[in-house]
């Protein structure tokens, strides 16, 4: 069964077809309000895959998110020395940026999983460094720049509770 639907809200092209939704973006501050607007749906133990080459957006795109419950856009940062920030915000966000993670296994010692399933919400810029240690469910969102300042944001989930979490985005997207 295949659901598609296309609409304009917002200034935002955006269409879901079946568990996936596309939007472009074609400045910084869109893609922080998309940030925003996916944050409104997110709780506690939620987990958002962030995949993209350097410059498509992921740090961004964790500013509007970060926005959104109450961070100071300009406190989030890439954690790429670190390999993860923490954020007291209305729930606490886990940034971790994983760009220097040369072994999936290097994260083990951080104790990632107390992150990735605690009380916060975890955004994973270069999630796919975590290689088969990629949680089974999450909300991925792919970015790819298509232009000086156009983004291209793919949305997709693994699992009921993102699939249903993708859904209620794309019926709130814009209002």
């Amino acid at each position: 069964m295949t659901r598609k639907s296309n609409r304009r809200k917002s200034g935002f092209a955006v269409s879901l077809t079946f568990k996936v939704m596309e939007i472009t973006s074609d400045s910084v501050q869109k893609t922080q309000d998309i940030g925003k607007l996916i944050a409104r749906n997110l709780n506690k133990g939620d987990i958002v895959g962030l995949f993209g080459d350097l410059g498509s957006g992921k740090t961004v795109l964790t500013k509007g998110i970060g926005s959104a419950l109450g961070v100071d856009k300009h406190l989030v940062t890439s954690p790429t020395f670190v390999l993860i920030r923490q954020y007291e915000a209305k729930i606490p966000i886990y940034h971790f940026d994983l760009y220097r993670l040369n072994r999936p296994e290097d994260i083990l010692d951080l104790g990632y999983e107390e992150y990735l399933f605690g009380e916060g919400i975890s955004v994973i810029e270069w999630a796919d460094k975590l290689g088969s240690l990629l949680p089974r469910e999450f909300l991925k969102i792919e970015l790819r720049v298509t232009g000086e300042r156009k983004r291209h944001l793919k949305i997709s989930a693994a699992g009921l509770r993102y699939k249903r979490l993708l859904e209620d985005i794309h019926e709130n997207f814009g209002n």
